[in-house]
């Protein structure tokens, strides 16, 4: 297996989205538009009420998905195809907009901790107008792999020891992993050619191969088959995503992401006049 190593480490970007909630942001960010087939990459986490009570109102998408792992805190999903569902502590809500939804994010608390992330994904030309599609994981409905060495890992999507995850049917083939990693030990993970991987770190640190990827970073892997990353110290909690890139052009205004500036133009004519 050829190790990947790490092309770019990603500091968080305090930035604030929605109504106003406070996150930081990886990607978008100056100099690093996208990650094929990603988009987006958000951690949001506070104790202060202040900072996500806001939360995100009716807002629309078109060509693309939607992720949102929740490690604290409860937020109510609600859409304009009739879905609505809460997502806590440990739940995933994986949301194919395709073309066009409406939905708004909204606290399901007045105080206490909220925590997690936020992941776009790109959809293909061929899936962009398809119709949207809404999955609420419960936490006990995502597969847990436990290890003999102690490690842990929650399969959200891919496959673990022969374990696949509860998201599935997604075009870029993705992987998302929660990997508790007991000190000094590594995690490896095949991860075909062609896919972009990325991991953040979460909990204490770790490394890919010599180079150290610190509490709150995210490191962009480069080509290889498997992903190896090690435990510091105190252990690591890290994030191991990945997807089949798509290598297709991208056309994108705020909620907006196809391929071509007129398919922008139509998605916003297509808003405006009630048709999503």
């Amino acid at each position: 297996m050829a190790e990947r190593a790490i092309l770019h480490i990603l500091p968080p970007q305090p930035s604030s989205d929605g109504a106003g909630v406070k996150l930081d942001r990886y990607f978008p960010v100056p100099g690093i538009v996208a990650l094929d087939p990603f988009l987006m990459l958000d951690a949001f986490g506070s104790e202060s009420a202040t900072d996500y009570i806001a939360g995100f109102p009716s807002h629309p998408h078109r060509g693309f998905e939607t992720v949102t792992y929740m490690l604290a805190g409860r937020m109510r999903h609600r859409d304009n195809a009739g879905n609505e569902g809460v997502l806590g502590p440990g739940g995933v809500q994986w949301m194919t907009a395709g073309r066009g939804i409406v939905h708004e994010e909204m606290p399901e608390q007045e105080e206490g901790e909220m925590r997690g992330f936020q992941l776009w994904v790109n959809l293909p030309a061929r899936d962009k107008m398809r119709a949207p599609r809404y999955q609420n994981i419960e936490p006990e409905d995502i597969p847990e792999v436990t290890r003999p060495d102690g490690t842990k890992v929650r399969v959200i999507a891919g496959t673990v020891d022969g374990v696949a995850g509860a998201v599935t049917e997604i075009a870029v083939a993705p992987v998302y992993l929660d990997v508790a990693l007991p000190a000094g030990l590594t995690f490896r993970h095949g991860v075909p050619e062609g896919h972009t991987a990325l991991v953040q770190v979460f909990q204490g640190s770790a490394r890919v191969g010599s180079q150290p990827i610190a509490r709150g970073e995210l490191a962009l892997l480069g080509d290889g088959d498997e992903a190896a990353v090690t435990a510091g110290p105190e252990g690591a909690r890290f994030l191991l995503i990945a997807g089949q890139r798509l290598n297709e052009p991208v056309a994108r205004y705020g909620p907006f992401v196809m391929n071509t500036k007129e398919e922008i133009m139509q998605a916003i004519a297509d808003f405006q006049s009630g048709r999503f």
